[in-house]
Parts: structure tokens; C-alpha cells; sequence
């Protein structure tokens, strides 16, 4: 008896999926709801974290705050979006949202706050002060560890999606391998999973891009 689907039989177990394309309708559902709950979080928790980390009385304000909601698990909020929410998209995309907010703003916080003294005191000499002074230097000198929390809330978003649409959605990856998991379809479990998988490989290929751009790549300068 055939414990394991073997390589052979996923990729046969995986026809019908792709060829009525069924498989390519539930990864854009998830990477839209990602896309989507990651955007929501970054426009939020980029900017509260620069304001938070720039002005010290703004963190002491908000920080208990983030640092008693960051350790609940993103799971654990599962019942609550289904009841605000329903059985919907936008209960996914709120969970996206929430699990990738925390890292974010707390990487923000701390890339602000890591700033050496000296960029800021030579720029101030130099006659740089409020926005063009945040523009022109500390935005800079913060945007690669923005950049890795970024990529790091993007990693936990793309696992956390598959846990909610277990629950919280009636499509998606992670709703294909609950459905196949209750037929007996194993295969296509395996084949959902490698899926899963490889996008994950493109989703971080296309955030490690960003570390191209050159304003980026002149934090990681002067950071070294």
C-alpha cells in the first residue's frame, strides 16, 4: 500500500488541477490575498515605524502596545476574522494584514533607531533638517532593514495564507490541500505543497530584487 504519494503519481494527481485550471485560479486567489494583506500592512506599519522610531515619546507611546499583540499567534485570530468578516477574502487578507504588520513596524522601529548619530549630526551641518533631512538620510540608511523585515513579514504571510484558507475561505492553496486531504487525494496534498513552495521561492527572488535599487544598496554601504 502506497504510504506516500511517489513524484510519478503527484504529477498525475495533478493533471485534472491544471488542466481545467483550477490549480492556477487558487494560487492567484492566494497570491492576491497576500498581495493584498501585505500592502495593507506595509502602508501602515513602514510609516508608523519611521514616526515611532524618530520620536522617542511616540515609541514609548506605542511600543507596550505592538510588543503584547506581536507574540499572539496570527492562527489565533483565525475565529475572530470569520466572525467579523465571514467566510470571505477579507477575513484572509485580515489575518495577512496582522501577521505581517508586527514585523514590520518593529523592523522599522529598529532600523530607525540604528541610524548611527553621526549621518544625522554630519546632515544637520549641512543645513538638512526636518522632511528633507528624513528623505535624504535617514530613509536611506534605514531601507535595508526595512527591506529584510519586509521579507521576513512576506514569509510568514505566505505560510499564514494556507492556514486561513483551511478555515476562512472556500479557495486558495491552502483550501485545495484541506479538500483533497478530506477526498483521500494525497497526491494533489503533495502537489498543492510543492506549489506553495515554488511560489514562496518567487515571492522572496522578487523582494531580494529590491536590494538593487540603488538607494537601498547605499544603506547597505554605509552600514558596513
Amino acid at each position: 500500500v502506497e504510504v506516500f504519494p511517489t513524484p510519478w503519481s503527484t504529477l498525475q494527481g495533478m493533471l485534472v488541477p491544471i488542466q481545467d485550471g483550477m490549480l492556477l485560479r487558487y494560487a492567484i486567489a492566494s497570491v492576491y490575498r497576500v498581495a493584498v494583506g501585505f500592502t495593507l500592512a506595509a502602508a501602515v506599519g513602514i510609516p508608523l515605524g519611521l514616526w515611532a522610531g524618530w520620536y522617542l515619546r511616540a515609541g514609548q507611546a506605542i511600543n507596550p502596545l505592538i510588543q503584547a499583540l506581536r507574540p499572539i499567534s496570527p492562527i489565533a485570530w483565525i475565529p475572530i476574522a470569520v466572525l467579523w468578516f465571514g467566510v470571505k477574502d477579507e477575513a484572509a487578507i485580515f489575518l495577512i494584514a496582522i501577521s505581517s504588520f508586527f514585523p514590520i513596524v518593529t523592523g522599522t522601529m529598529t532600523a530607525v533607531r540604528s541610524i548611527p548619530l553621526v549621518y544625522v549630526r554630519s546632515a544637520q551641518n549641512f543645513g538638512l533638517e526636518g522632511m528633507e533631512l528624513f528623505r535624504r538620510v535617514v530613509l536611506p540608511a534605514c531601507l535595508p532593514q526595512i527591506i529584510t523585515s519586509l521579507r521576513l513579514a512576506l514569509g510568514i504571510a505566505w505560510m499564514v495564507i494556507v492556514a486561513a484558507e483551511m478555515i476562512a475561505v472556500d479557495s486558495g492553496l491552502g483550501y485545495l490541500i484541506m479538500d483533497a486531504r478530506n477526498a483521500n487525494y494525497y497526491d494533489r496534498v503533495v502537489g498543492a505543497m510543492i506549489t506553495i513552495g515554488l511560489i514562496g521561492i518567487l515571492l522572496d527572488t522578487g523582494m531580494r530584487r529590491l536590494e538593487r535599487i540603488d538607494e537601498v544598496r547605499w544603506g547597505f554601504t554605509k552600514a558596513s
